[in-house]
């Protein structure tokens, strides 16, 4: 028994001894891939290095583009070079130079012992508590910076670095409408033509703009030509500020906005952060026919368009670069018209505190009516952002026949909303008419209740005495051929813009309306609106009330009093169930004076990308009289088309109009949708036929341009390919990419896309074995005019796009010169089977 018990002892001491030995060391040793598993994995004996996989989140150093994150909040896509650290196991980390961390926003100048290395690369371990994480399969990298490092900014902020003058290029955007009318009476016949054309040209930070119309009707035997400006511009970005040179408009914060021919430096607000910006109208309006939208601004006429019966709104102005009230004519088909005036209101007058807003012009008057003589005029105006929530404002106008100061102060109050109060004194001499002098006082409020949902955009009010004027005013009366004439002297003008999203999804109604009197003519003008609309189970509805109302009295014997009330109610069903994107549309117009009038139709969308969109209505009313309109409207690659019947018991009309641009570039001419001032180019060689996301009818042509139209400027604007809509021949890295466009800018989306044949090829050496697993291949594609890269898996095959149908591949699997090997390959198209080839080479 003893026997076996030593025996038993001396077994468990050999084997515990064994296993003592073989034991690793958990503090000096590591998990380690072994490649030498898959050195005869193919049986070719090669031994292949993969020493830069051997770590968990280890990849190959280089240059990868990614997306750029700091504390979760995305910065950019860029190329980052990446390195292998010792330190953590050969992960990779980024090198950043100083540069670009502060471009990033980070206060290289306040860290110290901040430096680079010989490299130009900054170790993020010398700011306290930063650190990087590179996910290589999303290709992110992910920074951590306190915010004690970073510079402080409001939200929407864009560095100023990062802004993009665009690219050289001449650029024209057209607008062209035309109109058919036949009389169903003894009417004559009569044809309409407008056409809007906006060409440009940049050269680095410098734009050069005009915007002229063209009008020609038949009642007319004149062509009518009107330049509405003519202008080379710039931006200086270290003061926030544009250069303007020629034809403009003054800014109508503080005084009214004044067309001028000269020079301009004025602070562009665009600049700041997205959640500073401003106000822009929004033209809504009843149409009681199908009926001639004609809208002008400082005389200028710079919209021309045909809507249907019913309500309507009109958000695609072009912009002209200055602002002023917005004359809205309705030309209806029975001959009668509506007029009424939409504010171009402006917000309360309010910096952020150390904010300084400016404006400097000078040059001559310039006039929309020829006759009216062109004077020299100069105008400054200035507003200061105080503490205590205070802005501090005013400016002055100054002419041989007219001089102004302005003093006003503005004040967030907070929960009470926002206000700004400024008083004008003028002095004016008028042409063959005493010297005037006058008062006028401002009142601007706004407010944003959040929590009931209601924002009051604008309400102002404003007194003059009767011996105010403006500069336009008194400038006016100095004609060539000067009749005397009444000036409108202004009494006092109120405005008001309400929304309101109501509780419980009870849905939402906006508000808004003026009034204006006159001290001469005992004239008053009055134009309200209010309208309301709510969905209820996938059904919408809205319902408009407007009320317009003219009056004025020359003498007791001529009193003049016009007045209209316009209602309507919509409808919209979704008829998907039957056909797709479909939606069957009733609507009720009733006017006093005028009859009531019911519509029916249906409206859709078509095509894959639903670019194209159609209607169809009929409607009558309680005369008996029989009304209808179609429609269709198509937004493709190189612009838009639309066509328009409509008829009804006194007149039939054919509606057609075109709109686009064109960009001559140096990579030859694009076409494309209409932009209004700056656009995005998108550059993807050989990817044609390729949608951009969340642009309709937005389509690369056939050698892959396109121009993006919908510009956010001083933002970032994310461009993004479909992937799914792409060729078979192409293959794209990344399909998203980020610009940040400046005022008037043509800016450059550049993607790289593998464009050529797709193919497995299975690579074999002289003897017949295959190559091993993990080897490095490259082609250099004359047809993708770059390097393609790739890795052989374990059964010698490697995937490559791009390719040619014929080249050379270079193949290597280790650091020594005899661990390489060259393969030519011929490719035969007509054998791919879904895009792809598969063929077999020797790499000798």
């Amino acid at each position: 028994m003893a026997a076996i018990n030593f025996k038993l002892r001396s077994c468990l001491t050999i084997l515990v001894s064994l296993n003592t030995i073989g034991m690793p060391s958990v503090t000096m040793a590591r998990d380690l891939f072994n490649p030498a598993f898959l050195n005869d994995i193919t049986a070719s004996g090669k031994r292949v290095d993969l020493s830069a996989y051997e770590h968990a989140n280890a990849q190959a150093p280089g240059v990868y583009k990614v997306d750029v994150f700091i504390n979760g909040g995305f910065i950019e896509t860029a190329e980052v070079e990446f390195t292998t650290s010792k330190q953590k196991n050969n992960e990779l980390i980024p090198c950043l130079s100083l540069e670009k961390l502060n471009n990033y926003g980070v206060r290289t100048h306040a860290i110290k012992d901040l430096k680079a290395d010989e490299k130009g690369c900054v170790d993020l371990q010398q700011i306290p508590e930063a650190s990087s994480k590179f996910n290589f399969n999303l290709q992110q990298l992910k920074l951590s910076i306190p915010q004690a490092a970073l510079v402080a900014s409001v939200r929407g902020f864009v560095n100023p670095k990062e802004f993009d003058n665009g690219i050289t290029s001449l650029f024209l955007n057209y607008r062209a409408y035309g109109s058919k009318g036949y009389s169903r009476d003894n009417n004559p016949d009569n044809e309409t033509y407008s056409l809007n054309l906006l060409p440009g040209l940049n050269i680095g930070a410098w734009r050069l703009r005009n915007y002229s119309t063209w009008n020609k009707s038949s009642q007319s035997k004149d062509d009518n030509w009107d330049n509405v400006y003519t202008y080379s511009e710039r931006n200086i970005i270290p003061l926030k500020s544009v250069l303007t040179l020629g034809e403009k408009f003054s800014p109508s914060d503080i005084f009214y906005s004044v067309p001028f021919k000269g020079a301009q430096l004025a602070t562009d607000d665009s600049m700041d952060a997205e959640s500073l910006q401003g106000y822009a109208p929004v033209v809504r309006g009843i149409a009681k026919t199908n009926a001639k939208v004609l809208i002008k601004q400082n005389g200028y006429t710079i919209y021309q368009s045909f809507v249907p019966p019913g309500a309507f709104e009109i958000t695609d102005l072009y912009s002209t670069g200055g602002s002023g009230d917005l004359e809205v004519e309705i030309e209806e088909t029975d001959g009668s018209k509506q007029q009424f005036v939409v504010p171009f209101a402006s917000l309360p007058v309010l910096r952020r505190e150390g904010s300084l807003k400016y404006s400097v012009t000078t040059g001559l008057y310039r006039p929309s009516d020829d006759d009216v003589d062109e004077t020299p005029f100069t105008q400054a105006t200035a507003s200061y952002g105080l503490p205590l929530n205070s802005t501090l404002y005013g400016g002055f106008q100054a002419a041989s026949k007219y001089q102004a100061i302005t003093a006003g102060i503005g004040n967030n109050l907070g929960d009470l909303g926002a206000i700004s109060v400024d008083v004008t004194q003028a002095w004016s001499t008028p042409k063959n008419r005493e010297d005037l002098s006058g008062q006028s006082i401002r009142f601007r409020y706004s407010k944003n209740l959040s929590s009931t949902g209601t924002n009051v955009s604008i309400a102002g009010y404003r007194y003059s005495t009767s011996g105010f004027l403006t500069l336009n005013d008194t400038l006016d009366t100095y004609r060539d051929s000067y009749s005397y004439s009444m000036i409108d002297r202004l009494k006092s003008r109120s405005e008001l813009t309400i929304s309101q999203n109501l509780p419980d999804h009870w849905g939402y109604i906006n508000i808004g309306g003026f009034i204006e009197d006159y001290w001469n003519q005992k004239r008053q003008t009055t134009s309200a609106n209010i309208g309301y609309s709510n969905s209820w189970k996938g059904i919408s509805y809205t319902l408009n009330y407007a009320y317009n109302r003219y009056s004025s009295e020359y003498s007791d014997s001529q009193k003049k009093k016009q007045s209209e009330k316009l209602f309507s109610l919509n409808v919209t069903v979704p008829f998907s169930a039957f056909m797709q994107n479909t939606w069957l549309n009733y609507g009720m117009t009733t006017g006093s004076p005028g009859s009531t009038a019911n519509t029916v139709g249906m409206a859709g969308t078509a095509l894959e990308g639903n670019n194209l969109s159609w209607n169809v209505q009929q409607g009558y009313d309680n005369r008996d009289y029989a009304s209808g309109s179609a429609g269709l409207d198509y937004s493709g690659t190189y612009g838009e088309v639309y066509a328009n019947y409509d008829y009804d018991n006194t007149w039939q009309h054919i509606n057609y109009g075109a709109s686009g641009s064109m960009i001559l570039h140096e990579d030859g001419l694009t076409l494309g949708q209409t932009f209004s001032d700056s656009a995005i180019l998108v550059k993807a060689p050989g990817v044609g036929g390729t949608r951009i996301t969340n642009d309709v009818g937005v389509i690369t042509d056939y050698r892959g341009y396109t121009i993006v139209p919908n510009v956010s400027l001083y933002r970032r604007n994310d461009v993004s390919l479909d992937t799914e809509t792409m060729p078979e021949n192409a293959e794209i890295e990344v399909a998203t990419t980020s610009v940040v466009p400046t005022r008037g800018s043509i800016t450059r989306a550049e993607f790289s896309a593998n464009v050529g044949l797709r193919a497995i090829l299975t690579l074999i050496d002289p003897t017949g074995k295959k190559l091993p697993f993990g080897a490095t291949v490259t082609n250099v594609s004359k047809l993708a005019g770059k390097s393609i890269t790739g890795i052989v898996s374990d059964n010698g095959q490697v995937y490559l796009s791009g390719l040619d149908e014929s080249g050379e591949l270079q193949v290597q699997w280790g650091r020594n010169g005899h661990e390489k090997c060259k393969a030519s390959y011929q490719l035969n198209s007509s054998q791919a089977i879904n895009g792809i080839t598969q063929a077999e080479t020797t790499c000798r």
